[in-house]
C-alpha cells in the first residue's frame, strides 16, 4: 500500500443526520455577515473540515419550523402534500459539544430567503440543518496558505485561521462591498491580509487583481477559494496559468453564481 503523504487532502464521510435547532443568539459581525448560533440534538455532529457545508432549511412564510425530511432506502424524502422548505448550503462555523452550540454564519447579499430569514432572525425561532454528509480534510502543515474569497466564504476563512497553528504562514485575499463589511480575523497564525472593496474599486473583478499581486512564498503550499462561481473560475485560471500553482493544490469552489439561487459547486477541470 502507498503511504499517505502529510500533505494529502483526505476525503471524510459521515452519516446524514437531519436536525431542528433552535436560535439562541443573534449577533451583526458587519453590515454582511451575521452570526447565529443553534442549540439543539448536536450529541453526535460531526464537522471535520474547516470548509464542510451543512443544507439549512428555512420555514416557510407563516410558518414557525420548517418541515425536515428524512433518510429512507432511496435517498431522502419529504412528507407527502407538505411544500418543501428553501434550503442553502452553510459552513459550520464554530460547533462547541461541550456548551451544545453550532454557529452558522449568513452573507446579507443577494435576496433570498436566507438572506430573508437571517435579516431578521431572533433567539427562539428554528431552523432545520441537514449533514455534513462529509469532509476534505486540508492538513496544516504546509510551507503556506492562501484563503480567498467574498462575503459568503469569511465564515470558512475565520474558522480556517483559528485552526491553524500558531506561526504558520497564511495569506487572505478577501472582497467585500466597503469597508463596513469588514470583520476581525483573529489567528494565533502569521497572517498577511489584504482586504478589497468593491465600492471603491475601478477594477471589474477586484478579487481576481489583488490575486495577481500578492506574493506567493517558496515551498510547498496550499491555495482555498470560494465565492461567486465566474469569478473564482478566473482566480483559479490566474493562479495555475500565471502563477504556476499546481491544481493539486488548489481547491475551489462557488458558493453562489449571480442571478442564480442554491448554486454550490467544486470548482476544477
Amino acid at each position: 500500500m502507498q503511504n499517505q503523504s502529510k500533505l494529502d487532502v483526505v476525503r471524510v464521510r459521515h452519516p446524514l443526520k437531519f436536525r431542528l435547532l433552535r436560535v439562541v443568539r443573534v449577533e451583526a459581525l458587519s453590515s454582511a455577515l451575521v452570526r447565529v448560533t443553534l442549540t439543539g440534538d448536536l450529541s453526535d455532529f460531526v464537522s471535520a473540515s474547516f470548509d464542510d457545508h451543512v443544507k439549512v432549511f428555512f420555514p416557510p412564510e407563516g410558518a414557525s419550523q420548517p418541515v425536515l425530511p428524512s433518510l429512507g432506502p432511496d435517498g431522502i424524502v419529504f412528507p407527502e402534500g407538505v411544500e418543501r422548505p428553501a434550503a442553502r448550503d452553510y459552513t459550520p462555523r464554530r460547533f462547541d459539544p461541550v456548551a451544545n452550540e453550532l454557529d452558522i454564519e449568513f452573507a446579507l447579499h443577494e435576496a433570498g430567503p436566507a438572506t430573508a430569514w437571517a435579516a431578521q432572525a431572533q433567539p427562539g425561532q428554528y431552523l432545520g440543518v441537514g449533514g455534513p454528509r462529509g469532509s476534505m480534510v486540508i492538513p496544516t502543515g504546509f510551507d503556506w496558505h492562501l484563503l480567498i474569497g467574498d462575503e459568503t466564504a469569511l465564515p470558512a476563512i475565520q474558522r480556517r485561521l483559528s485552526e491553524l497553528p500558531a506561526g504558520a504562514r497564511v495569506a487572505v485575499v478577501a472582497e467585500v462591498a466597503n469597508r463596513a463589511a469588514r470583520i476581525e480575523l483573529p489567528t494565533a497564525a502569521d497572517l498577511y491580509a489584504i482586504w478589497c472593496y468593491r465600492e471603491e474599486s475601478e477594477s471589474e473583478n477586484p478579487l481576481v487583481d489583488a490575486v495577481d499581486e500578492v506574493w506567493l512564498p517558496p515551498g510547498d503550499g496550499f491555495v482555498w477559494a470560494a465565492g461567486e462561481a465566474s469569478v473564482i473560475r478566473a482566480v483559479r485560471a490566474k493562479l495555475c496559468n500565471e502563477r504556476g500553482v499546481d491544481k493539486k493544490r488548489i481547491r475551489a469552489s462557488a458558493y453562489w453564481r449571480r442571478g442564480a439561487q442554491a448554486a454550490h459547486e467544486t470548482i476544477d477541470d
